[in-house]
């Protein structure tokens, strides 16, 4: 077997992990229409109103820990992210306050430790004041303003929305340089708002940015696909509609897909991205090929669930589970592992091969249809589609040609 992926690797990303995501419960104080673990889909484990032990996370950071501290690794210099994740994660707050207690009081070489956690806010009144001691970097979900974020239901189904906003308010008035410096926002499209109405309520109310994502087309049931698309909005059909369009491109920078297109085009095609610096001393020939657009797991985060499933991240349904944790032990088998990714990748490598956008892939193979069986992509592009995808990206650059500047010193050199 063809072998993408070597087992070193994976260890290597250990002993670098950037963030250490845990699911802290899989309760949660509303029901949301759309939620990823709600009615709509099915790649999920069945939630029981879960709560994490402090003992399952601990016995995670203490096998980490031992990467971290390893000689055998160079331990990159950075910033460490510990972040909570639900459910609702405040619903498990007595056991995050153990996990940062504990790992405030480890010595990690060579890194910053900070937390952050994902938050509806409806119990943020009574756990500001611990939040804003230890800088938690939170991301509060709303969707705009009052008929925006009207899917966004509690369990009885009622709407949360003026409850959140009083939270928000009382946070922003309590703590407002904390709240300037610490608070964002993630808000998902769908068919009751639009980018221009989330992006005013946003902006207009608290002076951020949002993130706005688009509905998870990802493992949806079969019975629940029509009803999955009457929701569904694309983000650039949306911008495309707004007379704003202009003037919020350049406020959400990169939360516009076209503006990560864009990005995405001049890593892969400008000839002017490095890894890092010694790419620019050596050359390296023609590095090896791997299909698909695939983190190597770990390079980015490693996602524990409540019920001890290890993940590369929260976006990959539960049933590709990379290693678990026991009452007793971590198993993280980092040979199998590698072998399951390659054998993985091997399925897509005639596909990607065909492919003309290769050097831009951004496909994860865990979100392909099929992946176990025939994958499907797509994201494929033939030769027509590619010059066309080149066109678009050309024109934005010559009618923007700051942005080009702004992207290539920005992001393609941080």
């Amino acid at each position: 077997m063809k072998e993408y992926i070597r087992s070193e690797y994976i260890k290597r990303a250990l002993a670098n992990l950037p963030q250490l995501v845990l699911e802290v419960t899989d309760a949660c104080n509303l029901r949301c229409k759309y939620c990823a673990y709600g009615e709509l889909y099915e790649d999920y484990d069945k939630r029981d109103g879960n709560k994490m032990d402090f003992a399952m996370a601990k016995r995670l950071i203490d096998y980490l820990y031992r990467f971290w501290t390893s000689e055998e690794y160079a331990v990159s210099k950075g910033t460490f992210f510990v972040s909570f994740y639900g459910g609702e994660p405040l619903m498990n707050m007595p056991m995050i306050k153990q996990v940062v207690e504990y790992v405030r009081a480890l010595e990690i070489p060579r890194r910053h430790i900070r937390f952050s956690m994902t938050s509806n806010a409806l119990l943020l009144d009574k756990y500001m004041d611990y939040l804003v001691k230890h800088e938690f970097s939170l991301l509060i979900s709303l969707d705009g303003n009052a008929r925006n974020d009207s899917y966004r239901i509690d369990c009885s189904g009622h709407p949360s929305f003026d409850r959140v906003i009083r939270n928000l308010n009382l946070l922003r008035d309590r703590y407002p340089s904390y709240f300037f410096e610490n608070v964002n926002f993630n808000s998902v499209l769908h068919d009751r708002n639009s980018v221009e109405e989330i992006y005013e309520f946003v902006r207009g109310q608290y002076g951020k940015i949002p993130n706005i994502s688009e509905l998870n087309n990802v493992g949806v049931k079969q019975e629940k696909r029509q009803e999955f698309e009457s929701m569904f909005i694309s983000s650039r059909d949306s911008m495309n509609e707004s007379k704003k369009k202009e003037e919020m491109a350049k406020e959400l920078f990169l939360r516009n897909s076209d503006y990560r297109s864009l990005a995405l085009f001049l890593r892969g095609y400008s000839g002017f991205y490095y890894d890092d610096y010694t790419d620019l001393l050596f050359d390296k020939g023609n590095p090896p090929f791997i299909p698909t657009g695939t983190c190597i797991p770990f390079t980015r985060k490693l996602y524990l669930s409540v019920n001890g499933k290890i993940l590369p991240c929260e976006r990959i349904g539960q049933q590709f589970a990379l290693g678990s944790v026991t009452d007793s032990e971590v198993l993280i088998d980092v040979e199998h592992i590698a072998r399951e990714c390659n054998k993985r990748l091997a399925r897509m490598e005639k596909r990607c091969l065909a492919c003309y956008n290769k050097k831009a892939c951004s496909q994860c193979m865990y979100n392909l249809e099929g992946i176990d069986e025939t994958p499907k992509c797509q994201g494929f592009m033939d030769k027509a589609a590619f010059r066309s995808y080149c066109e678009s990206n050309m024109l934005l650059i010559r009618q923007s040609p700051s942005l080009y500047r702004k992207i290539m010193s920005e992001v393609i050199s941080s």
